[in-house]
Order: C-alpha cells, then sequence, then structure tokens
C-alpha cells in the first residue's frame, strides 16, 4: 500500500468491479427496507444508512429512488424466477418458491406486498406477471389448447399470488407442511385437467 494511504472497505478490489458490489449492497439493502414488516420505509438517505455507503455511491448506480425501487423489485423477480426455473416438479418449484419468499420474508414484501405500496411497483409488477404465467403456461403440457393453457396459468398465478400474500402477512396460519401441501396439490390438480 502506497504511503499515506489507508486500508479501507475496497481495498484490495479492483476499481471496475467496486461499482458493481457497491450496487449489490444498495439493492441488498433495498429488499430489506422495501420488504420491511411495517411496509416500505425507503428512502435515499435510510438505503445508504443501511448499505454503510454515501449518496454518491448510491447516485453512481441509479439516477433516483423510482428507478432503484424498480431495480430492487426486478432483482427480486429475476432471482424468483431463476428459482423457479430450476424446479423439476410443482412440489419442488413450491418448495424452492416457499424457501425464498416464505423464509426470506423480505423478499416475499418485496415480491407481493410493496407493489401496493409503491407507485412505481405497479408498473413493474404488470410487466412481470406475464413472466411467470408463462413459465407455468410452459409447465402445463398435459393441456394441449393454448387458450386453456393460457388461463389455467393465469388463474394459477392469480391464486398462488392469493395464498402466499396471506400466509406472508399472517393472514393463514396454516403450518409450512400445510401450505406446501395445498400450493403443490391445487398445481396438481390444474396440471391434470
Amino acid at each position: 500500500m502506497p504511503p499515506g494511504q489507508r486500508s479501507g472497505r475496497w481495498s484490495g478490489v479492483p476499481l471496475q468491479d467496486r461499482q458493481a458490489l457497491r450496487r449489490d449492497e444498495l439493492i441488498t439493502a433495498g429488499i430489506g427496507l422495501l420488504g420491511s414488516p411495517g411496509g416500505p420505509a425507503l428512502t435515499v438517505r435510510a438505503v445508504c444508512r443501511a448499505a454503510g455507503l454515501t449518496e454518491r455511491y448510491f447516485y453512481e448506480s441509479f439516477t433516483d429512488r423510482d428507478e432503484y425501487v424498480a431495480a430492487v423489485y426486478d432483482d427480486v423477480c429475476n432471482t424468483a424466477m431463476s428459482t423457479l426455473m430450476k424446479s423439476e416438479s410443482p412440489r419442488d418449484a413450491v418448495e424452492r418458491f416457499v424457501a425464498l419468499m416464505v423464509d426470506d420474508p423480505a423478499r416475499g414484501r418485496v415480491l407481493l406486498l410493496a407493489p401496493e405500496a409503491e407507485p412505481v411497483l405497479a408498473r413493474s409488477g404488470a410487466a412481470w406477471i406475464p413472466s411467470f404465467i408463462d413459465l407455468v403456461q410452459r409447465k402445463l403440457t398435459r393441456i394441449t389448447d393454448p387458450t386453456a393453457q393460457a388461463m389455467v396459468a393465469t388463474g394459477l398465478i392469480g391464486a398462488l399470488s392469493a395464498l402466499f400474500t396471506a400466509y406472508l402477512d399472517g393472514r393463514l396460519t396454516a403450518t409450512r407442511e400445510q401450505f406446501i401441501d395445498h400450493c403443490a396439490e391445487l398445481l396438481l390438480s390444474r396440471a391434470a385437467t
């Protein structure tokens, strides 16, 4: 280390990697704040405080709060989509989704509850729904009519969203196993139609 330079948080991290690492830290902080139990409490200042970064670094990656909120939501949606695409069966999909969204309830609240409180997410949520419907529709191989496939997939996404939302906010008192069994049965019963 050159004389006069202090060892810091970014010591040893190549310059080109620092911005990506800071962006990841900001996204992680945003998931916690946007998915907080009391509802979103997300300001640029709160995000920077939670990430341990200055506002300078926030604006290095995001132009404003709305762009940031959408980026946090997109990160959670991308992770959910990636997780679901790895599933090998309807039950596996439910178990993976529960592990992602219920075991880390902040992620679940970002995906399912934050769009109700954050106007910018109304657009983002609407943009992601067709991707989730398409993923389910591709798994409905026993249904040969594309229109029926689309209706079943849309209904399943609606039903599962309502179930996960109620489970996350405590309106359903089912055990984890009961919840997984019910969601898997819902998927299996419609997939066999």
